[in-house]
């Protein structure tokens, strides 16, 4: 179903096929994107957790960084350790600033002979704008607005994949190749944003509808939308930025802590490095956590979050129900004393009071795939 204010939205290079599996269109950062097909949300969720999930994603920005300097001056931008990123490796990390807070989460590969970065799509524009400010050194941003994006998530991933690139199935999770998919050039990562093991693969647009046509042609496959594609990261326990972490949180705050490893911890040199780096050896006020909710309600966004005694502590970020555990999640900041899973606590759900309880995450077991 085509979204009416579609012709004021950018498409990506499958909306037309989105169209044809009748897809409910959405306008969702700029772009009119599929949330959901006929199969619907809950069965698209499920389908991705037993077999095979084809994802459109390519709103999401993709960039090249060239230069002899280009990890330092990244380094500079970043709190993760990209000098000791192999070639054909792929790390997670963010955008910080001068107050240590969040400006987007991204994905960083070392390409070999370049640096490949999937930003999201509501902030790659200003992403661009600070790398160009900050990025210095004769080092050279490319955006990649001729590609595709498409992620293929569940059990199933690898077994389809192979049948057209062979050489896929021996990849670990976070690696990369430029490797052919039925005579296709694509970048492909092990990587993704369910828990469950798959692949993201840039494709040149003029390719991009065959490729998803092909894959779609598989048993295994089915389409899946943003709907599905929210609820099977939050049982992951994956943040969303813009909700989960953004210029209000850190990385300490947003429990993140593990993309800093000791020699960026020990060295500094980036964004907000004196805030985030005396976080990590004093702690913060308060912390990212899973929390679920008891009964059949789910709590939303925004909803508070008190203690026992009915004092707001804190706020869910992101909240609803997991197909998969068969119950509401929720994740969201509470104030530290309260981070411990086991703690019990009150979610204000319209205008209620209801049990909740914090726990650690994932609600469901990552099942990434490590060799």
């Amino acid at each position: 179903m085509a979204d009416p204010n579609a012709e004021n939205l950018l498409k990506t290079a499958l909306y037309d096929l989105h169209v044809e599996l009748g897809a409910k269109m959405v306008p969702f950062a700029g772009y009119a994107m599929p949330v959901q097909y006929p199969l619907g949300v809950k069965g698209e969720h499920l389908h991705t957790r037993a077999k095979a999930g084809l994802f459109d994603v390519s709103h999401m920005g993709q960039v090249r960084l060239t230069g002899e300097h280009r990890v330092a001056e990244l380094e500079k931008l970043v709190p993760g350790d990209i000098a000791l990123l192999k070639p054909g490796r792929t790390r997670y990390s963010a955008f910080t600033n001068d107050d240590g807070t969040i400006l987007d989460d991204l994905m960083i590969t070392n390409a070999g002979d370049s640096l490949f970065l999937v930003i999201n799509a509501a902030c790659k524009d200003d992403d661009i704008v600070h790398m160009r400010a900050n990025l210095d050194n004769g080092v050279e941003l490319v955006e990649l607005t001729d590609r595709a994006l498409m992620a293929l998530q569940g059990p199933e991933a690898a077994n389809v994949l192979a049948r057209f690139a062979p050489d896929v199935a021996t990849m670990k999770f976070m690696s990369f190749g430029e490797i052919d998919i039925a005579g296709i050039p694509c970048f492909v990562t092990r990587s993704g944003y369910t828990g469950e093991d798959g692949y993201e693969i840039s494709v040149p647009d003029s390719d991009a509808d065959k490729l998803a046509r092909l894959l779609l042609a598989e048993d295994e496959v089915e389409a899946i939308g943003l709907g599905a594609r929210d609820s099977l990261r939050l049982e992951a326990g994956l943040c969303l930025y813009g909700n989960d972490i953004d210029t209000t949180t850190t990385p300490v705050e947003g429990d993140l802590n593990w993309i800093i490893n000791k020699r960026r911890r020990e060295e500094g040199g980036f964004l907000g490095a004196d805030i985030i780096l005396d976080q990590l050896a004093n702690g913060a006020d308060r912390k990212r956590v899973g929390i679920k909710p008891e009964g059949k309600a789910p709590a939303r966004e925004h909803t508070a979050v008190l203690d026992q005694e009915g004092n707001e502590i804190g706020e869910i970020t992101s909240g609803g129900f997991g197909p998969t555990v068969d119950a509401p999640i929720a994740m969201g900041y509470v104030a530290i004393e309260f981070a411990k899973p086991g703690t019990k606590v009150d979610l204000m759900v319209r205008g209620k009071a209801r049990p909740a309880e914090i726990v650690a995450l994932p609600f469901a077991p990552h099942r990434y795939f490590r060799g």
